[in-house]
């Protein structure tokens, strides 16, 4: 496929990004059932001082960098499990075109494109909202899984929802800080457990940090679950939850 002509996607960048992961794990199986690629400077740098560095001229070029990094890191530690990276819904032009790298790199280090999970966070504003329910489409039709992260914090909410269906919907970390005692976030939580159910989507627990929290969504049915209770995220590492 042809290199796109409207963006920058192919400039390399003036920084250097490197993966972190960490575990989403099935509490009822008591396995990974992926790792999330979080982006880091060279040197470990948190993902805050990374991204205070993208500006709209290198927008295109950090996407598909941070895709192409994630997945061949991925390759060169042997995941385990499936990978599961975070676009940015303002940096696509055209679904199929921009898509065209990341199936090349999948391809080039032998990662079963199968394996990867694609995840819009809500933090974003959402320029171009048919634009991205087009995205979403366009990626599951081509066999990789799809998920909305941070649902319930941001810009897109329900109105993504009513318009296109992920496999996976990750609740916001600040819903899920300390629900074992908040009646409120309870009940906002059980809407949003049976929506999720009628439509379908497994919901995942991020951020999870305390022994009540994760026996919260245990009990409630909620198998995945991702957060520092399991493990912290490791530069160029899966790490092992730890179920003690």
């Amino acid at each position: 496929m042809s290199k796109c002509v409207q963006c920058s996607c192919h400039t390399p960048l003036e920084f250097a990004v490197r993966m972190a992961f960490q575990p989403i794990v099935n509490v009822a199986t008591q396995q990974v059932f992926a790792y999330e690629a979080l982006v880091r400077g060279q040197n470990g740098e948190g993902a805050g001082q990374v991204i205070s560095q993208v500006t709209a001229d290198n927008l295109y070029s950090f996407d598909q960098t941070c895709r192409v990094r994630a997945i061949e890191t991925a390759a060169q530690i042997k995941l385990p499990a499936k990978l599961s990276i975070n676009f940015m819904p303002n940096a696509i032009y055209e679904p199929e075109t921009c898509l065209a790298k990341t199936l090349q790199t999948a391809q080039k280090v032998n990662f079963p494109h199968q394996d990867i999970i694609f995840e819009v966070t809500e933090h974003e504003k959402v320029e171009n909202h048919d634009l991205l329910v087009d995205v979403f489409r366009t990626y599951q039709r081509r066999g990789f899984m799809t998920a909305i992260d941070d649902f319930g914090e941001g810009y897109a909410g329900l109105n993504l929802l009513a318009d296109f269906q992920p496999d996976l919907l990750k609740l916001d970390m600040k819903m899920i800080r300390n629900i074992h005692v908040d009646r409120v976030k309870q009940a906002i939580f059980n809407g949003i457990h049976r929506v999720a159910q009628d439509l379908g989507i497994v919901l995942i627990a991020e951020g999870v940090e305390t022994l009540e929290e994760y026996a919260f969504f245990k009990h409630a049915g909620v198998d995945l679950q991702q957060g520092y209770f399991f493990a912290r995220p490791a530069l160029e590492h899966a790490p092992i939850p730890d179920w003690q």
